[in-house]
């Protein structure tokens, strides 16, 4: 029973990021109809930006080397206590947020946008290109190899230590980060879409874009908040990555992009609930598949339960979010 539940905390804690990260998928297909296969490299470059980040926070030499010796004081906060070193996190996601938020938005505006009227074909070759462009930049221009997510000393950002016990099962510190981080995002997010001006405009944009804009709302900011907020989710699922997995690599995003566009089907693409549903139900599957099969095996049968989901509810478990027009 301890193990069951152990490898249920392991699956929550993962599929929290596979939420963070289908939340992108789900709300760009929702509003344009669009599978953008470059949100998996946002993810990527959350990680590598919050790694220069949480460095730059944490270490005043290598402050001092880009030119930020003026963080002298803040670091010292940073580096005092259980507080500082909170709200050098709470710093970190705001910064790598809002930088691959600029990212995706440029993204939206050059190769997105032209192609808006064009064959549905024409926008998914691009968001291909933009994935390998973002890629191979990394590669080129940052390192090939694997960066260690760690300090300048080798110390983890985050001690490793048990936070609390469960029915018997030890609970780690980045365990309960990752969980009620992304929980307190996801709400969040579900909020500012149903309770918020800009979310009804967004709601709209998504079932009648011509419509909204008749209406009187701004489509293209729409979409383009809609590309901000997608890659800043995802790249706090990529600092979160990296935490937890002790590195970054500049091919990082493919694989959990695959998954997280994959808990976004089993949840009803274009559904932002089944998106979070999604998931966590993906990360449950295969941290128990793991546990009790075979590690092996684990992304197969992730992969039958979509088929399964499909075959038995073809929209996913939600259902697709999308108005049938007249």
């Amino acid at each position: 029973m301890n193990y069951f539940i152990e490898q249920t905390i392991n699956g929550i804690t993962l599929g929290g990021l596979y939420a963070l990260v289908a939340l992108g998928y789900t709300m760009v297909y929702g509003i344009l109809m669009l599978i953008n296969f470059a949100h998996s490299e946002m993810f990527m470059l959350g990680g590598y930006i919050g790694l220069l980040s949480l460095k730059v926070l944490s270490d005043p030499s290598l402050a001092e080397d880009v030119g930020l010796g003026f963080l002298e004081p803040a670091q010292a906060f940073f580096n005092s206590g259980t507080i500082g070193f909170i709200l050098m996190l709470v710093v970190t996601f705001l910064v790598s947020g809002a930088l691959v938020g600029v990212v995706g938005m440029i993204t939206e505006r050059f190769a997105y946008r032209p192609l808006r009227k064009a064959p549905r074909l024409a926008p998914l070759i691009s968001a291909i290109g933009i994935s390998i462009f973002l890629q191979n930049a990394v590669l080129l221009w940052v390192s090939s190899k694997q960066l260690p997510y760690s300090r300048a000393d080798g110390t983890s950002f985050v001690p490793v230590k048990t936070a609390f016990t469960f029915m018997g099962v030890e609970v780690s510190t980045m365990q309960v980060l990752i969980i009620v981080t992304s929980i307190t995002l996801l709400l969040a997010l579900d909020t500012f879409i149903a309770r918020t001006r800009v979310g009804r405009a967004m709601r709209a944009t998504a079932q009648d874009r011509d419509a909204a804009g008749l209406m009187g709302v701004d489509v293209n900011r729409v979409i383009m908040l809609a590309f901000f907020i997608g890659p800043a989710l995802g790249a706090v699922a990529g600092i979160f990555n990296g935490m937890y997995y002790g590195s970054v690599k500049y091919n990082m995003g493919f694989i959990p992009g695959v998954k997280s566009f994959t808990a976004a089907v089993i949840g009803g693409i274009g559904n932002l609930r089944g998106a979070m549903l999604g998931g966590f139900l993906l990360g449950i599957i295969e941290s128990l598949a793991s546990g009790f099969i075979s590690h092996a095996y684990r992304d197969v049968i992730a992969f039958i339960v979509l088929i399964v989901v499909l075959v038995v509810r073809p929209g996913g478990l939600l259902g697709e979010s999308v108005t049938e027009k007249v």
